[in-house]
């Protein structure tokens, strides 16, 4: 095994190292016709030796393509990947890309080296645009995308003011419908349990939720809101941590389904019902919100929408870099069940 050059090693030095053209080492690159094996093995070993990335740039300017796309979860958390939503939207946007052409490629962005080992690895001509999911507010990975050129589009958005592309559901206003269905049903003491409120879907689903109750004149005082974290243990623990500040709660909204299915377990175990005592609505309409006890009423994000809409943007950047950046908030629905 060679030992790894220092630095950046460039087209020329690889040509060098393994005493051929450097058209010849590109053609190997693109896996062209016309060299020799033994010509093709030699490359291959000068390549691994130095530590060769070829450059997406230049695969670009011959009109190469990877006919690759990545979906990076954003996650540090192994445990949220069982949570429906990603097994919701990764289908979607598998199907979207069926019939397109490009192979889908999953990839788990867990840590600082991970995210400068992936985008090293999309640079180096392996994926032709980056599907991001799941990321929070300080996560410096779209931004280090967008420098190294690569078509990138998230689902959901960092902020208010996220300038790449970006598809999202209307969480402000599905947030919104939901408490003023609450209000109208003539709930008063309504609390909510948020997301993580690092990440902006959690504050838009909270700001909703504010929002509903200062057009009723009422006010949303820090104590009815509980922060989880979209899984069903989070709303375990944070309904009670409502209860106990407010045993007179008569509704609340939960920033997920599986959030909602962890409030209705513990409202359960302290003997209220749901939901004559108190209404619980959930967001998102996984097939869970069908499973609970009462079924659940929700807010429904429309993910095969959301799936299709990233990968039509994301082909569309891939095919004319300077197209201008997207925005896309895609509408909710209100889906009225037992639970209120």
């Amino acid at each position: 095994m060679g030992r790894r050059h220092p630095g950046t090693p460039t087209l020329e030095e690889v040509a060098a190292r393994a005493g051929v053209g450097r058209g010849t080492v590109s053609r190997v690159i693109n896996n062209a016709a016309g060299v020799k094996e033994s010509t093709r093995q030699a490359v291959r070993r000068a390549i691994a030796e130095l530590g060769y990335v070829p450059n997406l740039a230049a695969r670009s300017l011959a009109g190469r393509r990877a006919d690759a796309v990545a979906l990076v979860m954003t996650e540090p958390d192994w445990r949220l990947f069982a949570e429906p939503f990603f097994s919701g939207i990764v289908p979607a946007i598998g199907d979207a890309l069926a019939d397109t052409g490009p192979q889908l490629l999953l990839t788990l962005v867990r840590s600082g080296a991970d995210r400068q080992r992936f985008v090293e690895y999309a640079r180096g001509g392996r994926v032709d645009g980056v599907l991001l999911m799941s990321v929070h507010a300080d996560d410096p990975l779209p931004d280090m995308l967008a420098e190294a050129r690569l078509p990138t589009v998230l689902l959901g958005r960092r902020s208010g003011d996220e300038h790449l592309s970006y598809v999202d559901a209307d969480n402000v206003g599905g947030a919104r419908g939901a408490v003023a269905h609450l209000l109208a049903t003539g709930r008063r003491s309504i609390a909510t349990i948020t997301g993580p409120l690092d990440m902006y879907v959690a504050q838009c689903r909270l700001r909703g939720y504010r929002e509903a109750l200062a057009q009723a004149g009422l006010d949303a005082r820090p104590s009815w809101v509980a922060e989880g974290d979209f899984s069903e243990e989070s709303g375990r623990r944070a309904m009670a941590r409502l209860l106990r500040r407010h045993p007179e709660i008569d509704g609340v909204l939960a920033a997920s389904d599986t959030t909602a299915a962890g409030a209705l377990v513990t409202l359960r175990a302290a003997g209220r019902r749901v939901p004559e005592d108190v209404a619980v609505i959930g967001f998102d309409d996984f097939p869970l919100a069908q499973r609970t006890e009462p079924r659940l009423a929700t807010v429904r994000q429309p993910l095969e929408d959301m799936g299709r809409t990233m990968v039509q943007l994301l082909l569309q950047e891939i095919e004319e870099s300077s197209v201008a950046w997207r925005h896309v908030i895609l509408r909710t629905e209100l889906v009225l069940r037992e639970s209120a």
